[in-house]
């Protein structure tokens, strides 16, 4: 479907799949404080896992 709609991604990435890593996140009932939290703790572990991978 992405590379029906954009063809230029076909020779680009090829038979690879360009999908980061991720998880899916529901705020349905969740305040923005929460919200905020949540993308702190993210960026901490972000941070923790690049320090680690570098050489």
């Amino acid at each position: 479907m992405i590379f029906d709609k954009h063809a230029n991604l076909k020779y680009k990435f090829g038979k690879r799949h360009f999908w980061a890593e991720g998880c899916y996140v529901s705020t349905v009932g969740l305040n923005e404080a929460t919200i905020k939290k949540y993308i702190q703790e993210q960026e901490k572990h972000d941070i923790m896992i690049d320090k680690l991978s570098v050489k």
